[in-house]
């Protein structure tokens, strides 16, 4: 059986930095500036911010509020001007280009709006290059992990499809099974379901929440005021900075080891997989 749904793995290694090692995602007095040609921009200004293992965190705020590039500073997609950020027990802010790309690939499943699928590879080609690129399992083990993956977001007819020929919603689909190719403890995603109908937004919705119930972190941006009151913390941002924190449920905060995965995503490759809340449509 394939497991889809991993510990995060942090260790001894935070006492010596002094990180609480509750902590999955720790930001310390982060700032970033943007050149521009009407000077600088200062996008963040000072935030503070830790996430705990099996956290659903939304981000939520207008646009230009500094949402994405908090959540940039998170996956490592851009360095900060100024401060420290651990995630999963690595120091992000000093990895250089080469060595975020590796540690991405193992840590951090993300997911964006616009899909990000590479037009020239197959549906499955597309879940397969996470592995690849981390030389994770074998040839074999990786087309059957991608299967398995497109199985449980039920696009499994779509796997030797280009991505071109799919709905937005398919291709949303096959996005979030290429997050967890890897099995990373940590997904982040921005606004996901902004270019989705409602019934697929919902649908791809509840499976977020059964990744969280299951142990998964997970951090998403959202213009959603629906999808925001589910969510069992709420961070509001204005003007790059952290106006309010809202935490609605802090026994959602549990270790995930003890969260039991449903049946359903515990089935081997091939069988039938409809996880609570999945894709019906």
């Amino acid at each position: 059986m394939w497991k889809i749904f991993g510990k995060s793995n942090v260790n001894s290694n935070n006492a010596k930095r002094g990180v609480d090692d509750t902590h999955l995602i720790d930001l310390r007095d982060i700032k970033k500036v943007y050149k521009t040609e009407a000077g600088d921009f200062m996008a963040l200004k000072g935030i503070n911010l830790s996430i705990d293992r099996g956290e659903f965190v939304g981000i939520v705020g207008k646009s230009g509020c500094g949402k994405s590039t908090l959540v940039n500073m998170i996956t490592g997609i851009d360095h900060p001007s100024n401060g420290e950020v651990y995630v999963n027990d690595s120091a992000i802010h000093h990895l250089d280009e080469d060595r975020m790309a590796a540690w991405r690939g193992v840590s951090m499943g993300v997911v964006f709006q616009f899909f990000q699928l590479l037009p020239t590879l197959t549906v499955i080609e597309n879940v397969m290059l996470p592995m690849d690129f981390c030389n994770k399992y074998t040839r074999r083990e990786r087309r059957e992990r991608a299967m398995y993956l497109l199985n449980l977001m039920e696009v499994t007819e779509q796997a030797k499809k280009l991505p071109t020929m799919l709905s937005g919603g398919q291709q949303q689909r096959v996005a979030i099974a290429r997050a967890l190719a890897n099995d990373p403890p940590i997904i982040v995603a921005d606004e996901p379901t902004g270019n989705l109908d409602s019934k697929t937004a919902e649908a791809v919705f509840n499976l977020f929440e059964s990744l969280v119930n299951q142990g998964k972190t997970f951090v998403m941006v959202t213009h959603d005021a629906e999808m925001a009151r589910r969510m069992n913390r709420v961070i509001s941002m204005t003007d790059g900075q952290i106006v309010s924190d809202f935490i609605r449920n802090p026994a959602r905060t549990t270790n995930p080891a003890t969260v039991a995965p449903p049946k359903a995503l515990s089935v081997a490759p091939g069988a039938p997989v409809h996880a609570e809340g999945a894709f019906n449509a």
